[in-house]
């Protein structure tokens, strides 16, 4: 079964390790946007502090830390552009499967279903989003599969309304 939990002093390590992994860095550390994977640590680090509007979670399959997701208010997101969507009631969230063993076998999908069911129950929340590269398209299957559609055509924003 998977389990989404809070993530703790304890996961921070996994998370960086995670982040290092090429499935992920790939698309986690993405100079032309001058993000890096220190960045996203940073954040981590500081989430009781600074970036205490993110909400950070560690999916778990028997007990076991597989993922990490995140979720946020897209009206607290001051550095992201949302392009024409009306962030009044829109959620943004960020994922990955970190574990290369649980990659492919449907983990993804599961973790958006659990997460998305979670911030319309917990939030108010009328719409969720991803932005996610183009090249993603494992990640691009995975969020049509869940119901998000894409916001604009030619974009990498996709959206999911309640």
């Amino acid at each position: 079964m998977l389990e989404l939990r809070q993530l703790t002093d304890n996961d921070v390590r996994l998370v960086e390790k995670w982040l290092q992994n090429e499935h992920v860095k790939k698309w986690y550390d993405i100079p032309h946007l001058g993000v890096s994977i220190d960045d996203w640590m940073h954040e981590i680090h500081e989430r009781d502090t600074t970036y205490n509007w993110i909400t950070y979670f560690i999916l778990s399959y028997q007990n076991k830390p597989i993922g990490f997701c995140q979720y946020y208010a897209c009206i607290d997101s001051k550095d992201e552009d949302f392009g024409s969507l009306d962030t009044s009631h829109a959620y943004g969230i960020d994922y990955f499967i970190g574990e290369e063993d649980f990659l492919g076998k449907g983990f993804g999908k599961q973790m958006i279903q659990v997460l998305t069911k979670y911030i319309f129950t917990h939030t108010n929340a009328e719409v969720i989003t991803a932005d996610i590269d183009t090249n993603n398209t494992a990640s691009m299957h995975v969020l049509t599969a869940c119901g998000f559609d894409l916001l604009d055509v030619g974009g990498s924003r996709y959206v999911k309304q309640k």
